[in-house]
């Protein structure tokens, strides 16, 4: 993917050691125009899909396709609302693919999305795949797991740590293609992100058996390279999803 000179991009999805299908998704996206390019930056996109080896596939596949084409075609309003329109296409649409596909009734993916916009961070989030901000030594979780043993870390019953191994973790609470509506998280305003930054989005498949500070030191080399060295860590450990990482280094946020 041929991408401006302003940051770099790593990319890479794994069907790890366990599966036998990919069930992620990724896409990312910049308009080649310089005018929308100003107006909508550039676009990145994490799906895990559940319900089965054809059902998984086709839902990460339908929500990744769908937010970029609403996020892309959109002309009123800011990004933060393409991106929940492009949401919300995407959880009809998996809706409407299930409903023809009986034998895919219960697929549904996690997501999550960012777009950078000059120095501007906006993200929507459905699932438990996180969007991650490293900033020299720090790493920030932007996202929040929506799952149950997320329920239980925010009703205090056990801590943040705790729930990085909980049998639980992977139960998830909401997600797109569940439900006759589709609740997600956003920012309330966009995150400004400085030069230097390091963008993370993943699947669960990631971050459940490499930790926040792996992640953090990893992605101090260039992106193609920590996407590399990230998945062959997860796999090393057993690798029990599949594994998908998108790394956007950010070298110059202001003009």
């Amino acid at each position: 993917m041929q991408t401006r000179d302003d940051m770099e991009l790593g990319s890479l999805s794994d069907v790890g050691c366990q599966r036998e299908n990919n069930e992620d998704y990724y896409s990312y996206w910049e308009p080649a125009d310089a005018e929308q390019f100003a107006r909508k930056g550039r676009l990145a996109i994490v799906a895990d899909g559940m319900g089965g080896h054809e059902g998984g596939q086709e839902a990460s596949r339908i929500a990744a396709q769908a937010i970029q084409e609403v996020y892309a075609a959109a002309s009123e309003g800011d990004p933060q609302a393409w991106l929940a329109a492009g949401f919300e296409a995407a959880h009809q649409r998996i809706l409407s693919y299930a409903e023809a596909h009986p034998k895919l009734q219960g697929m549904g993916t996690t997501c999550t999305a960012a777009a950078l916009v000059g120095h501007d961070l906006y993200y929507a989030h459905v699932g438990d795949s996180r969007l991650y901000l490293v900033r020299g030594s720090n790493i920030s979780r932007l996202t929040h797991d929506h799952s149950y043993v997320g329920r239980l870390v925010e009703n205090g019953a056990i801590t943040a740590e705790q729930a990085e191994s909980h049998p639980q973790r992977h139960i998830l609470t909401n997600a797109l293609g569940a439900g006759s509506s589709v609740s997600l998280d956003h920012p309330d305003a966009p995150v400004e992100v400085e030069n230097g930054d390091v963008l993370v989005l993943c699947t669960d498949g990631l971050w459940s058996v490499v930790s926040e500070d792996e992640i953090r030191t990893a992605v101090a080399a260039e992106p193609s390279a920590a996407c590399r060295d990230l998945v062959a860590l997860a796999k090393e450990r057993g690798g029990p999803d599949n594994i998908t990482i998108q790394v956007i280094a950010v070298r110059s946020a202001r003009p």
